[in-house]
């Protein structure tokens, strides 16, 4: 999982530098295996500055050239030669003094020098957008507006942005951490920041909403919420939005898409966008016909064998629920209406239908993983507000939010004893009710050794004491463990056949003469496997070049 250190510290501001942070994440779980720099703009625009033209005159010796004087904001005036028609005395332009590399649009990198154009010194460049990375134009020197300051940094002028992302290796059980705000949670717990994100007020519109929602399959779907804008433009989301989705790897489209991606990835819950024109009736969330099909947006027709979960009309399906959009229901260039999905979906069952079809989407990863219940109406007034604020629209009807059963917080006994006794730490009774609070853990103290933890749903993988262990003892810091300096290490040769010994005997001997002792993977690929009849298929495995033993 892809995380901005940008896009962190705009929820939670720990002060801390993104190599702090990866050393805190990865002593609690988070692992993280890298940190790679991101500029919005190839180069940064590093080196560029704004100057001021005080003079241009015709080149002697070329009929396409002007010799220019440049104001840099430095003691003396840099000597440019340009080609560009439209360069006049006067304007404030983009310039590369000597020594800045360029990185232009099309072609390689290049370092400006000092040199002579026929017979005149150039100690610098006038740019045009396509020559450092601001867009595709080359009909001329881009002119910046007269109050831009003479010898500003361009990068700072143009406000652009430059990040680090941290590459987290997310395990199964932390479907609460797959995202921005789940890794500010656990960045809370570890230091004395707190976790800022905006309050939304209820979405209620004009007149009645034109779509319901009805659930055929509550225990795959428990909980589906929604809301119906009218009037929107897909127009271009703002840079902000699209530096925080290139920074993570996603190519920004139009703000009806941008914004459900800006938010699942910021709030870990999925959220699909509708085209409602292209809705016939209402919504039905239902399991799938046996033979039923379905295009998909990668163009592909899927059949079904009817365990899958589908969002339908009522004359058709519309997307495999919480893995696939279908291609006749997203929104398009042309959507001037939409239907907005946030729902909370079983994670086995969009863990078998995912893997039926050998998909692994954004949404998918996070419901296998098991989303966070109570979050979905939040989730969608966020991505309506963008949608509201950047595309206009107005919100037709109430908000829908079927949820039949409210989910509980899983309630349970521990012992701060025990919790002693597992860990090895002597851990204070309220270090330990602190910690379990910042992770947003109610406790109940009932006796001295007997309290009553209430753990939110989010929190699937939080189900008993022991776990409660791994949640202090994590955030405590595994560092913190006091070791004995004698170790007692137990006797485990006895009882053990003399082929075993023999075996440790010619190995040592083998190992000490230079070979190897490898140990294979069982897990293989079935295609290799010459007899089918040795094998044994995994019923759920990772990929189908580990699909055997």
């Amino acid at each position: 999982m892809k995380l901005s250190y940008n896009w962190l510290n705009s929820i939670i501001d720990t002060g801390l530098t993104a190599v702090q942070i990866d050393e805190l994440l990865t002593k609690c779980g988070l692992e993280v295996e890298g940190i790679e720099p991101f500029e919005s703009i190839k180069g940064g625009l590093k080196g560029l500055v704004i100057g001021h033209v005080i003079e241009k005159e015709k080149h002697p010796d070329a009929d396409r050239l002007s010799v220019t004087k440049v104001d840099v904001g430095q003691d003396e005036l840099l000597t440019i030669v340009c080609g560009a028609p439209n360069v006049a005395k006067g304007q404030k332009v983009i310039i590369a003094p000597v020594g800045t590399m360029i990185h232009p649009m099309t072609g390689d990198s290049f370092e400006i020098k000092k040199a002579k154009i026929r017979g005149q010194l150039s100690e610098g460049m006038i740019c045009a957008d396509d020559e450092v990375g601001l867009g595709t134009s080359h009909e001329g020197i881009r002119v910046l507006p007269e109050d831009a300051p003479i010898g500003q940094a361009l990068n700072v002028y143009l406000n652009i942005e430059n990040d680090e992302v941290l590459e987290i290796g997310l395990t199964p059980n932390r479907g609460d951490a797959a995202s921005v705000l789940g890794v500010a949670r656990d960045l809370q717990a570890l230091t004395s920041s707190i976790v800022k994100i905006p309050d939304y007020a209820v979405l209620k519109g004009e007149g009645h909403g034109p779509i319901q929602v009805n659930i055929a399959a509550i225990e795959d779907c428990p909980r589906y919420s929604g809301i119906y804008i009218k009037g929107v433009a897909p127009v271009v989301s703002p840079d902000w939005i699209q530096n925080r989705l290139k920074a993570i790897g996603i190519k920004p489209k139009n703000i009806l898409v941008d914004a459900t991606n800006y938010v699942l990835h910021e709030l870990g819950q999925p959220i699909h966008a509708f085209d409602a024109d292209k809705i016939e009736g209402n919504i039905n969330v239902r399991k799938a016909t046996k033979g039923e099909k379905m295009l998909t947006l990668d163009d592909q027709t899927r059949e079904f064998e009817g365990f899958e979960l589908l969002i339908c009309d009522d004359k058709k399906p519309l997307a495999i629920a919480g893995v696939f959009g279908g291609k006749h229901s997203g929104v398009s260039e042309s959507t001037q209406n939409i239907f907005i999905e946030s729902a909370y979906f079983d994670p086995a069952s969009i863990r078998k239908t995912a893997k039926s079809f050998g998909l692994n989407t954004d949404a998918s990863f996070r419901y296998e993983r098991g989303t966070d219940p109570e979050i979905t109406v939040y989730a969608m007034r966020r991505v309506a507000q963008l949608i509201l604020e950047i595309a206009g629209g107005t919100v037709i009807g109430s908000e829908i939010d079927v949820y039949p059963t409210k989910a509980k917080n899983n309630d349970f006994e521990i012992s701060p004893n025990n919790i002693r006794k597992l860990t090895g730490a002597p851990i204070e009774d309220a270090q330990m009710v602190e910690i379990l609070e910042k992770l947003d853990i109610s406790v109940n103290q009932v006796t001295d050794n007997n309290w009553q933890v209430s753990v939110p749903p989010r929190k699937h993988d939080v189900l008993r004491e022991v776990d409660i262990v791994e949640e202090v003892l994590r955030i405590y810091g595994y560092d913190n463990v006091p070791f004995k300096k004698h170790l007692q290490i137990a006797n485990t040769s006895a009882g053990q056949s003399f082929r075993h010994h023999l075996r440790q005997k010619i190995g040592g001997y083998l190992a000490a003469n230079g070979y190897n002792e490898i140990l294979t993977n069982p897990l293989s690929n079935i295609n290799l496997q010459n007899n089918e009849a040795t094998t044994i298929a995994l019923l759920n495995p990772l990929s189908s070049e580990l699909g055997v033993l």
